[in-house]
C-alpha cells in the first residue's frame, strides 16, 4: 500500500511544477506584451490659437527735439529745468548779450556813416553836374566869339593873335566840358558805391541783431524737457556745430516702441499688426500698441541683423518713460475656435514605433526635401505641416493618426485636417508597470521649425 502511494506521488509532483511554471511564464508573457502597460491621454478641444514674434526694443517719444545754440557765449540763466514743461516760443535760456548789443550798436554807426557817405556823394554828383553845365555854356560862349573873330581876321580887321587867342579859349572851354563831364561820372560812380556800402552795413547790422536774439534761446515746440546739458556760467561753443542745450519731447502721451526683430522673423511682420508689451517697471501690466512702421535699413546687434520696427502706444496715463527696455510680442498669425492639439501628442512615440523609425532611417526611406521633428514633417505648402498623433484602439494598443498642421503657439497646434475630431484622446505619455512601476516618457524632440 505505502509503495502504491510513493509509485503516484512522483508524477503528481512533476505535474503539480509544471503547471506552476507554466502559469508563472504565461503571467510574464501576459505582462510583457502589455497588459500592464498605461498611457496618458490628454482631449482634443477648440478654441483660439495665435502665433507670435517676440523681439526686444526700447520706448522712445514721437517726436524728441534737441534745441542747441547758433551762437557762442556764456550761460546767463537758465529758465527751465528737468520736467520742465515748456510751450512753443518761451524763453529756457538766456546767453550772456553784452558782446553782441555791442556789435549790433557797432553795425548801426557804420550804417550812418554809410548814410552820411552817401549824402556827402549825392552833393558831389550835384556840384559835378552844375561844373558840367558851366563848361558847356563857357564852349558855347568861345565858340561864338571864334566864329565872329573867323571872318574879321580874313578882311583883316582884327589881329591875327585875337582870332588865335579866341581859339585857344574855344580848344580850353571844350577840354574843361570834357573834365567836368568826367568828374560827373564819378561823382555817379562815387553814389552808386555809397549805396553799396549802405546796404552792407545794413546787412552787418541784420546779421549782428540775429545773432543777438539768438542769445535768448527759446522752446521751438510744445513739450517736456526730459534733459538738461549746461549750467549758469558755462560757456557754450558753437563754431563747428550747434550744442545741444536741451532736449524736449513734445508729446509724452503718445510713444513709440524701436523694437529690434531678427531677420529670421521679420517677413512674417507686416504694418498694421497688433502687439503688446512689457516693462520691468510694471511687470504685472501688458501695454498694447499697433505697427505703424517696418525700416528697411539693417542694423548689426551681436552679429545679428535686425530690422527696426516703429510700434505706435498710447500713454496717456505717462507710465511709461524714455529709455525704457520693452518686451515685446507682435501677433502675426491669430485664429478663434479652431481645432487644437497639444504639442506634447506630436512629440510622443510608442516604444515600438521609435523602433520602426530608428530602422528606417537607417534604410534610408526618408522622403528628399522634408525635415523630420517628432512626428511632425514640413510638407511643401508654406504654414502647414505634416504630423502623426496616437490613440488607443479598441484593444488598447497605440495607433498612428495622420493630420495636417496650421499654426503654433509653442504649447498647442492648430488641426487643418486630418482623421481626429474635437473630445478624442491622444496619447502623451507612456506608463510602463516593468521594472518596480518606472515611468518611461516618450522623447520630446523639438518643433524647432514649425510655424
Amino acid at each position: 500500500m505505502v509503495n502504491r502511494k510513493k509509485k503516484y506521488l512522483l508524477p503528481t509532483v512533476i505535474i503539480f511544477v509544471v503547471v506552476l511554471v507554466g502559469g508563472f511564464i504565461f503571467y510574464r508573457w501576459k505582462s510583457q506584451s502589455g497588459q500592464h502597460q498605461k498611457f496618458r491621454t490628454i482631449k482634443v478641444g477648440r478654441g483660439e490659437i495665435s502665433t507670435t514674434v517676440t523681439a526686444t526694443g526700447t520706448i522712445n517719444p514721437v517726436i524728441t527735439v534737441l534745441v542747441g545754440s547758433q551762437v557762442s557765449g556764456t550761460i546767463k540763466a537758465l529758465y527751465a529745468d528737468f520736467n520742465s514743461r515748456v510751450k512753443e516760443g518761451q524763453t529756457i535760456a538766456q546767453i550772456d548779450p553784452a558782446l553782441f548789443e555791442a556789435q549790433v550798436d557797432q553795425a548801426r554807426a557804420n550804417v550812418l556813416n554809410s548814410q552820411a557817405n552817401g549824402l556827402n556823394a549825392q552833393a558831389n554828383l550835384k556840384s559835378a553836374q552844375a561844373n558840367l553845365e558851366k563848361a558847356k555854356v563857357t564852349v558855347l560862349d568861345a565858340k561864338r566869339t571864334l566864329d565872329r573873330n573867323r571872318p574879321l581876321v580874313e578882311r583883316k580887321v582884327i589881329a591875327q593873335s585875337v582870332f588865335d587867342t579866341s581859339q585857344t579859349n574855344y580848344d580850353s572851354a571844350l577840354a574843361q566840358q570834357e573834365a567836368a563831364n568826367a568828374q560827373l561820372e564819378s561823382a555817379r560812380s562815387q553814389v552808386e558805391s555809397t549805396k553799396a556800402q549802405l546796404e552792407q552795413t545794413k546787412a552787418a547790422l541784420k546779421l549782428a541783431e540775429t545773432n543777438l536774439r539768438y542769445t535768448t534761446i527759446r522752446s521751438p515746440v510744445n513739450g517736456i524737457v526730459i534733459s538738461r546739458n549746461v549750467d549758469v556760467g558755462q560757456t557754450v561753443a558753437a563754431s563747428l556745430q550747434a550744442p545741444t542745450l536741451f532736449t524736449i519731447a513734445k508729446d509724452l502721451t503718445q510713444m513709440q516702441v524701436n523694437a529690434n526683430v531678427s531677420e529670421a522673423d521679420i517677413g512674417r511682420v507686416a504694418k498694421g499688426q497688433e502687439a503688446s508689451f512689457t516693462v520691468d517697471a510694471y511687470p504685472e501690466r501688458m501695454f498694447r500698441g499697433r505697427i505703424s512702421e517696418i525700416r528697411n535699413a539693417p542694423m548689426t546687434i551681436q552679429n545679428v541683423v535686425t530690422y527696426d520696427v516703429i510700434i505706435q502706444v498710447e500713454n496717456k496715463e505717462l507710465r511709461l518713460k524714455p529709455g525704457m527696455t520693452a518686451n515685446i510680442s507682435i501677433m502675426v498669425a491669430h485664429k478663434e475656435g479652431v481645432l487644437k492639439i497639444s504639442n506634447a501628442a506630436l512629440r510622443f512615440r510608442p516604444e515600438f514605433a521609435r523602433g520602426e523609425e530608428t530602422g528606417e532611417k537607417k534604410k534610408g526611406d526618408l522622403s528628399k526635401g522634408q525635415r523630420m521633428s517628432g512626428n511632425a514633417t514640413s510638407s511643401p505648402g508654406e504654414g502647414t505641416l505634416a504630423g502623426r498623433v496616437w490613440v488607443l484602439s479598441a484593444g488598447g494598443k497605440p495607433k498612428p493618426v495622420p493630420v495636417v498642421l496650421g499654426i503654433t503657439d509653442g504649447t498647442s497646434s492648430e488641426v487643418v485636417s486630418g482623421n481626429i475630431q474635437e473630445g478624442a484622446e491622444v496619447i502623451v505619455e507612456e506608463i510602463s508597470n516593468k521594472k518596480s512601476g518606472s515611468q518611461s516618457k516618450s522623447p520630446g524632440p523639438s518643433m524647432r521649425g514649425f510655424r
